[in-house]
């Protein structure tokens, strides 16, 4: 049985929301499907409830860009939980302009509404994937990091 919430993300990812059908299923069906894959009732509800909270914050107030770009420090429930090379991707991210601060934020919320010990370098190109699918005007960033995601071919530098 699987007892992952990301792993029910990306499944819905993947199954549901990657080809933009032109119907979407109910939650109801989506559920059903989700269970005979599988995945527990609790773990299903958390994924939705995180799906929920990434649509409220669809619209959320963006955060002003200025030309200076001030440093990031890491409370330490953040760095408790990504790893030294998850936390250097999301900078070179931001560096490289896929996330700019207010998506660096929600990332970072996202990843810790998972509510895993650890979150792994894979676990987090998922989220910013998911992050960057949810956001308009992102389409480009978000082709960029699909490429980085399902190419492993492509290097980047952190």
């Amino acid at each position: 049985m699987k007892e992952n919430v990301l792993d029910v993300l990306m499944y819905l990812f993947e199954n549901y929301f990657y080809d933009e059908p032109e119907e979407t299923p109910d939650r109801a069906s989506m559920a059903g499907t989700l269970e005979e894959a599988g995945f527990t009732s609790n773990e299903i509800n958390k994924a939705f409830n995180w799906l929920d909270d990434l649509a409220e914050q669809r619209h959320a107030p963006q955060i002003s860009a200025s030309q200076e770009k001030p440093v990031r420090v890491y409370a330490p429930e953040e760095t408790d939980r990504l790893d030294p090379d998850s936390l250097g991707f999301l900078m070179y991210l931001e560096n490289v302009g896929i996330l700019d601060a207010a998506c660096r934020e929600l990332v970072l919320d996202r990843l810790l509404a998972l509510d895993n010990d650890e979150v792994s370098l894979e676990d987090l190109k998922w989220v910013v994937l998911m992050v960057l699918f949810n956001q308009p005007g992102q389409e480009a960033n978000y082709a960029w990091m699909e490429d980085m995601l399902f190419d492993s071919g492509i290097e980047h530098r952190h």
